[in-house]
């Protein structure tokens, strides 16, 4: 049976071990894999990417301003990166009783007025953004496939211009991308995502 110090010590640890995992991922960090519903009624894992080199992993929603304002861009990064083994794969992480735009069946219509060439995945339980650590929409995940674990290399923002694609002059996911395509690490790992707060259940 523990003493009284040793069960102190033991909450204490237990309680960090939490904080920890709250935080969600860091940089470096082994991602987890999801088998989360999609638009088409489908179940989608990453395990089904068999031929990927990784990931723009984008928890996204219809309802954020700044999300629709990224929607031309996320189709543009999927034509441009998914063959070349980097697809995206889009999360709504919000609970539609908060949002109702949220819900599947809006995310269904968003999907066919936009033609999303991406899955596009709905978050019900919340699990998959808290295990990441997402806090915005839109936020990026990048993962690399490193043997046989999903390695996080950037987070953060798609670019530096939500407004207008064509005054960004920090283009963060292309150039994290490009990098690792040709087998570097991106020089810019992690910067700040903008966007909306993730709605979640009250």
């Amino acid at each position: 049976m523990m003493n009284m110090k040793q069960m102190i010590f033991f909450i204490a640890l237990f309680g960090v071990a939490l904080i920890g995992n709250a935080q969600g991922y860091k940089v470096g960090d082994k991602a987890i894999d999801f088998q989360l519903l999609n638009v088409d009624g489908t179940m989608v894992s990453l395990a089904d990417f068999s031929e990927a080199k990784g990931f723009i992993v984008m928890f996204t929603c219809n309802a954020c301003p700044y999300s629709v304002a990224y929607e031309d861009r996320k189709i543009e990064l999927d034509n441009k990166y998914a063959q070349l083994g980097y697809p995206v794969i889009a999360i709504n992480p919000n609970d539609s009783t908060v949002q109702p735009k949220d819900s599947y069946s809006e995310m269904i219509i968003r999907a066919k007025e936009k033609l999303f060439p991406y899955p596009y995945l709905l978050d019900a339980d919340q699990t998959i953004f808290k295990a990441y650590g997402a806090t915005r929409t839109p936020h990026v995940f990048i993962l690399n496939k490193e043997g046989e674990d999903l390695i996080v290399r950037y987070i953060g923002a798609i670019d530096n211009n939500h407004e207008d694609a064509t005054q960004a002059s920090e283009k963060y996911v292309e150039d994290a991308i490009e990098a690792l395509l040709a087998g570097r690490l991106p020089k810019v790992d992690f910067t700040k995502a903008i966007g909306c707060t993730i709605k979640v259940k009250k």
